[in-house]
């Protein structure tokens, strides 16, 4: 076991926490799940394969992951979500770092790579990001935000990169997909306004064709094929929505004001 703690926020994920858990088995032996109130079982079977869970109504993704970093017992912190999977090499990665010691950054970022339903693994050519999820608490912290969860490092932090996979298994359907980022752009929508950040409109014009083809050439999705072509439709509507959303906030608030200045005359 490592002196390291993973935490992973969750609702509704019995299908697929299961195996992310089984992923880091023999890692951890402070393994916790927050639980935002789950219906399908999701705390049974994370409990039933070691995982500490722990009930905290949901208050955005950042605010959650910074729950469960204080419910952590070590000083280094592990965060997955709860459909993704460490990879073998990446596992026996992470166990390289602490077979001498004390590994030599403070951070690390982990290579996630996107896996679409019926792929044992990513395709050679998936998109992939590389967030920090690998750190000392004394590091940094993640962000206090309803819609970002990143982590948010000291300044001088060393950091390091890992080269193997986590896959992420996040499209369970095209249905289930769009319906999860059609409620991720509410709140996406209210947190512009918090910032008060302003999407100028022109953007509403233009916003899904400029997403799509991000998707489909930016990342590489013309590569995987008709289901490639559908993801990329799916990441091109959430990226309208959002913009949609956000102009049809402003302009109620603009109506809301107008009316009540007229009711004020």
């Amino acid at each position: 076991m490592l002196p390291v703690s993973v935490f992973i926020i969750a609702k509704n994920e019995a299908d697929r926490i299961g195996a992310t858990i089984r992923a880091l088995r023999g890692l951890t032996d402070d393994l916790i799940v927050v639980d935002s109130g789950s219906t399908d079982g999701t705390q049974a079977v994370a409990e039933e394969l070691g995982a500490r869970v722990i009930h905290n109504p949901w208050p955005g993704y950042g605010l959650q992951k910074r729950f469960a970093e204080d419910q952590c017992r070590h000083e280094w912190l592990l965060n997955l979500d709860a459909d993704e999977e460490v990879s073998p090499e990446l596992l026996a990665e992470i166990r390289g770092l602490f077979a001498h010691g004390e590994p030599p950054c403070q951070a690390y970022c982990l290579r996630i790579a996107e896996t679409f339903p019926g792929e044992a693994a990513p395709h050679a050519l998936a998109y992939r990001v590389a967030p920090v999820r690998l750190y000392r608490r004394d590091a940094g912290r993640y962000s206090a935000s309803l819609v970002h969860d990143r982590v948010d490092l000291n300044p001088g932090t060393k950091t390091g990169k890992l080269k193997g996979l986590v896959h992420h298994r996040s499209v369970r359907s095209l249905g289930d997909q769009l319906a999860k980022l059609n409620s991720y752009t509410d709140q996406q929508a209210i947190d512009l306004e918090v910032r008060g950040i302003s999407i100028p409109t022109w953007r509403v014009y233009f916003e899904f064709p400029a997403a799509f083809l991000k998707a489909y050439f930016g990342r590489l999705h013309i590569l995987r094929g008709t289901y490639g072509f559908l993801i990329a439709m799916n990441y091109a509507t959430w990226r309208h929505l959002r913009v949609a959303k956000h102009f049809e906030r402003k302009r109620m608030n603009a109506l809301a004001k107008a009316n009540s200045r007229a009711e004020r005359a």
